[in-house]
Formats: C-alpha cells, sequence, structure tokens
C-alpha cells in the first residue's frame, strides 16, 4: 500500500510504501493504491520507477506533510481541514521527513532533530532550499502507570536503569528515524531491553500501550502522560520545527498553515495542551 505525494518539479509522482501490512484495515484505508513486488522480492529500493494501481478517484491534498507525529500538529490540521484544506501527514519520523523535505517530496517536514555537537534543534540539519518555520517546545521523558514502584520517585538515571536490568519490566518503543527514537537509543546506550522491537509510529500509541497494560514504561511527551493519566519522568526540553521547500513557500496551503500558526487561537490551544509557543 502506498500514498502519493508531489515529487521536486510537481509533474512527476513519487510513491510512500506505508509502514503497516497490507492486509490492515487502518492502512487501506489511507493509501491512494498498491504496488506489486516479484514473488522473492524482499524490498524495492528508493527511486525505482513503479506502477500504481489506484484505489478509486486519485486526489493530491492540497498540503503534503511528512516527518514526526505530534498532538499539536493534529490541532493545525484539524483547523486547516475544517475550512476545506485537504492535508495528508505521513508519520516517517524526523529523520524521514528531512529527506522528503531536501528531495522536494513535501510541502511541510516536521522534525524535532539536535545536533549533538551545539545541541541546537533542527536549524543545523537545513540546506540553503530549505526554510525553518519555528514551531513550538515540548518536553520528553519516560511514561509509565503511576504507582510503579520500579519508576515512582526515580530520577531518570534511576529509571532507566532500571527499565535496562528489570527482565519482568517491558517497554514501547518508537520508529526507527523518530527524533524520539534517537532520544530513547541515546539514553539505553546500545541496550536492547524487552519490548524494544515494538516500534509504534506515534506519541499517542506509546502512551496507549502503557496505559492498557500492554508495555511498562515508554518515552513520550508530557502532553500525552496527561492524556492517559500516566506518570511522568522528565528527560529533555525540544524543539518541534517545520521545515519547508522554498520553492514551495508560496503556495496557498502552506501560506494557510504559517497563517494558522501564528494566530493566537492557536496558540491558545498549544499551550493548554502542554507545549510551549
Amino acid at each position: 500500500m502506498v500514498s502519493l505525494v508531489r515529487a521536486e518539479n510537481e509533474t512527476a509522482l513519487a510513491a510512500y510504501p506505508n509502514s503497516k501490512g497490507s492486509g490492515a484495515v487502518t492502512a487501506f484505508s489511507q493509501a491512494d493504491g498498491f504496488i506489486t513486488v516479484g514473488q522473492h522480492v524482499e524490498s524495492v529500493p528508493a527511486g525505482t520507477p513503479v506502477e500504481v494501481q489506484l484505489i478509486g478517484r486519485a486526489h493530491l491534498a492540497d498540503l503534503m506533510i511528512i516527518g514526526s507525529h505530534c498532538v499539536g500538529l493534529d490541532v493545525l490540521i484539524d483547523q486547516l481541514q475544517s475550512e476545506g484544506i485537504s492535508v495528508k501527514a505521513l508519520n516517517v519520523g524526523s529523520t524521514g521527513g528531512l529527506a522528503a523535505a531536501k528531495r522536494g517530496e513535501c510541502d511541510i517536514a516536521t522534525m524535532h532533530l539536535m545536533d549533538p555537537e551545539t545541541g541546537e534543534y533542527n536549524r543545523p540539519f537545513l540546506t540553503p532550499q530549505l526554510e525553518l518555520i519555528s514551531g513550538y517546545r515540548r518536553l520528553q521523558g519516560i511514561v509509565y502507570r503511576k504507582g510503579d514502584p520500579r519508576f515512582e520517585g526515580r530520577s531518570l538515571e534511576q529509571a532507566i536503569d532500571t527499565a535496562i536490568s528489570a527482565r519482568d519490566c517491558l517497554m514501547v518503543n518508537r520508529n526507527a528515524g523518530s527524533g524520539t527514537r534517537i532520544l530513547t537509543d541515546r539514553y539505553l546506550a546500545g541496550a536492547k531491553p524487552a519490548g524494544y522491537w515494538s516500534q509504534p509510529k506515534s506519541h499517542n500509541a506509546v502512551g496507549v500501550a502503557v496505559a492498557q497494560g500492554r508495555a511498562d514504561w515508554g518515552i513520550t511527551i508530557e502532553t500525552i502522560a496527561r492524556q492517559y493519566g500516566l506518570g511522568f519522568i522528565p528527560a529533555q526540553d525540544e524543539h518541534y520545527d517545520f521545515i519547508m521547500p522554498k520553492a514551495r513557500l508560496a503556495r496557498p496551503a502552506v501560506q494557510r498553515f504559517c497563517a494558522v500558526l501564528n494566530e493566537a487561537a492557536t496558540r491558545d490551544a498549544l499551550t493548554e495542551l502542554g507545549f510551549r509557543t
């Protein structure tokens, strides 16, 4: 199953594979079509020409967003869609979003990548063809079910040590390439605790897994901890920004996105969710 996006010159299309299995209902509902591969083919290399069988009528979104998921981004998307602007968001992580923006395959890339040398977020990764629009700050940390003695009242370092050493402590991770996954791997320092290979693509999925008891801990944003009534151990403050190819800045949907981002009602909604604008 694939989603179609405009390529850099907007006369060609790129097909982004959905990570869920082709039999998943959500994958089918979100896809624009599907491709077929040979019986003994494990993967199709990037850049390979493919033929897409469309599902229904082809309709490219007015605004294509690729990158890191955030519930704050959902606020912006909901407002745009209420105005009749069609939006498609592909949650492939910060690294994937940055790569898509460099290739000119999205209108907006969402990311929170820290440069290890300077400690600065996002800006060091820009090229001359990209523009950074400041977003908001959010706090990452460990979430757990309140009352769990393995985490309650512990420092971040103590909680990480417990999570690594306790065999009955199951984590829920994030997808490779996401800023949260990079942060998690840095704290784990090469360790791969039980549950490490559980890799959902959104902060909500981490919160739900812990709240429902399918995992004991994970790293996600404070907003999710509040939403699901979970305990929270702060780890790192980070910048969630929007990267745009300069060639697409003049597009009406992009201009409207920037305007909505700066509206007082949007800032108030983000603040209410626990973000700092």
